[in-house]
């Protein structure tokens, strides 16, 4: 039995490498016959250790393989940005109110971050952690601005039109929002 080429096989050795794995880590994937039908994951260094049930097929493999990468790529690119910190620069720098938490979200998949002024709660998708800086203080910026002026009208944009970059981050969430996760 030959290895799928994307993934490590146990009984070939393979890691997995090339454009399906843009990874900072390496994959291996073990096959399970106690699994039944959930994927297991953890990082051990910089190895990416995935356990699959052994009936799955390559194609499915391949699938879980980018979803569990995806989401450890994401998880690593969090813990580069303190938001706490990084809130609390951007409302003094505009003048905006600061939050009373702001944190990443691993469960938003339509938005880029959310803003619940009652709570003073903000939270910032986790698909943006690996974004340029400037993307990512854009929507923290956006967000901040709803902690005081609620929807998206002429005095909402005129506040968020004194980030710089806004209207290039803006470009860049447009192109950005085409493409699959």
């Amino acid at each position: 039995m030959t290895g799928n080429p994307l993934t490590g096989n146990p009984l070939t050795g393979k890691q997995a490498t090339g454009r399906h794995a843009p990874h900072s880590f390496s994959v291996v994937v073990t096959r399970s016959t106690k699994r039944k039908r959930s994927v297991g994951a953890h990082l051990v260094g910089n190895t990416l250790k995935l356990a699959i049930p052994s009936w799955m097929n390559a194609t499915e493999e391949a699938h879980w393989v980018e979803v569990m990468g995806g989401r450890f790529s994401r998880k690593m690119s969090t813990d580069r940005i303190d938001l706490v910190e990084r809130a609390a620069a951007l409302a003094r720098r505009f003048d905006l109110a600061t939050p009373d938490e702001i944190r990443w979200s691993d469960d938003m998949t339509t938005r880029w971050g959310s803003c619940t002024p009652a709570t003073s709660t903000i939270r910032i998708s986790s698909r943006i952690a690996s974004f340029p800086d400037w993307v990512i203080d854009y929507v923290i910026v956006h967000e901040l601005v709803h902690l005081r002026v609620p929807g998206h009208g002429p005095a909402f944009w005129r506040a968020v039109q004194r980030y710089p970059k806004a209207e290039r981050a803006i470009g860049f969430l447009v192109a950005k929002s085409g493409e699959p996760d």
